[in-house]
């Protein structure tokens, strides 16, 4: 039998599924990252006994204290969850224990922009030899269409010795956390699942909808459900894409794209999105994998990798435009002192994942910038070894020149008054979201924003 071929509705077959019944199966997830951590917590927290496993020894140490780094799962969460049935390990073998296990492991590119599977098929390396006759596992990750079936399960195969599609069934049900969205949780978002086979689609999205409720969309296959993942960010990506060239149209011009918006979101149809740096783990990286699967079948992808290149590029705009507005406005200074609020990829996350904020900083730098930065979740010497760049805590003196890179909360909650304190007379203060278009200022600070 050929891998990804399902045989799952055989009735003859399904008996040896009997120990991954939804209701009572061990759960297993591999990654407890941003994604499998929230995860595994909302399944123990239902009572379910879970083995949650991540490569990273001091990251499960951690766990196992009470303390989720990423900020995703509170401690009271986190707490109850390791009473209730959550057992993080370092210990691949303790996956042996769990017969439906997740992997939600990162997808990230590679320095060419083509998808990095590493993570993944490394998972299937660990998790291949703890697997039985009888196993599901359930893929998380962002991918193309195609990658679970014909790259996972064959990766599976090979390092089990069981025959995918018989021995071992195959479903996917694609993540969608948002990183520091409290309103979007595991609990309140719908689901897509689909496995190989109805038995085993059923059966997942009955344990799934355990977590939400019953909110559940079944895919009809598979690969219905990997690329409505990866045109889900794309989409998003280009949208955003679309405000940030506007943005460079109005600003020259003399427009604030923020006027423009408030204006054209008064039409009900109207698609609200923001200007800004496009970061972080999925809309930066997840277009990547959807036009890699375009070129590979013959079609060159326009729309997609038009978004990425601009949004690639905005970084490098944004800081062009803050200078050319400083050297026009500002009284010359030899080497201009720079501060940049933020470091991490978006507001109130502890995520530097493919962040912005260094291709800003260097650009600034080869303006002739003297650049520091400051963000409020890091220790100056964990951030500047991260992001090599030269990091801060919260300033005592004024800059030349400031920049609100990213609005998190700490900075919103100071009086505007504050923000400006740290401009010097006559500096500038760049603002590029508009956060601070409408905040009486010091008439001595220029302010720009797009």
């Amino acid at each position: 039998m050929d891998v990804g071929e399902s045989t799952a509705d055989d009735p003859f077959l399904l008996p040896i599924f009997e120990q991954a019944d939804p209701e009572t199966a061990v759960l297993g997830v591999i990654g407890l990252g941003y994604v499998g951590l929230p995860l595994a917590v909302a399944f123990a927290l239902h009572g379910r006994r879970v083995i949650g496993y991540d490569l990273d020894a001091h990251r499960i140490a951690r766990i196992r204290s009470g303390t989720d780094e990423t900020g995703e799962v509170s401690p009271p969460d986190l707490q109850r969850a390791l009473t209730c049935g959550l057992t993080p390990t370092a210990d691949p073998d303790r996956l042996s224990e769990a017969r439906i296990i997740m992997v939600c492991v990162p997808t990230p590119i590679t320095p060419d922009r083509r998808p990095d599977l590493g993570p993944l098929l490394s998972a299937c390396a660990i998790l291949g030899p703890r697997l039985r006759a009888g196993s599901v596992v359930v893929f998380e990750s962002t991918v193309y269409p195609g990658v679970t079936e014909d790259i996972c399960g064959p990766a599976l195969a090979t390092a089990s010795g069981l025959v995918v599609g018989r021995d071992v069934m195959l479903g996917y049900s694609p993540e969608r956390i948002n990183p520091g969205d409290r309103s979007h949780r595991v609990d309140t978002i719908v689901k897509v699942v689909s496995g190989q086979g109805r038995a085993l689609t059923e059966a997942l999205s009955r344990l799934y909808g355990l977590l939400n409720g019953g909110l559940i969309h079944v895919a009809p296959s598979i690969r219905a459900a990997e690329a409505a993942k990866a045109i889900e960010n794309a989409q998003r990506d280009i949208n955003i894409a679309f405000v940030n060239e506007v943005a460079l149209i109005c600003e020259r011009i003399g427009l604030s794209v923020h006027d423009v918006l408030d204006a054209a979101r008064t039409k009900w149809n109207f698609l609200d999105f923001k200007p800004g740096l496009v970061g972080g783990h999925c809309i930066g990286v997840d277009p990547y994998y959807l036009s890699h699967l375009s070129q590979m079948i013959g079609h060159q992808p326009e729309v997609i990798l038009a978004g990425r290149r601009l949004n690639d590029h905005m970084a490098d705009e944004m800081a062009d435009r803050i200078a050319f507005r400083f050297r026009e406005v500002v009284r010359p200074i030899l080497r201009p002192t720079v501060l940049v609020l933020g470091a991490t990829f978006k507001e109130d996350v502890p995520d530097l994942r493919n962040s912005r904020i260094p291709q800003l900083i260097h650009r600034l730098s080869r303006h002739g910038f003297d650049v520091k930065v400051h963000d409020p979740w890091f220790a100056p010497q964990e951030l500047a070894s991260r992001q090599a760049v030269e990091a801060i805590g919260w300033p005592e003196e004024t800059f030349d020149l400031v920049i609100m890179a990213v609005g998190h909360r700490v900075f919103l909650d100071r009086s505007s008054e504050a923000i400006f304190r740290l401009v010097s007379p006559g500096g500038m203060m760049a603002d590029p979201k508009g956060l601070y278009r409408t905040a009486q200022r010091d008439p001595s600070v220029n302010y720009w924003s797009l």
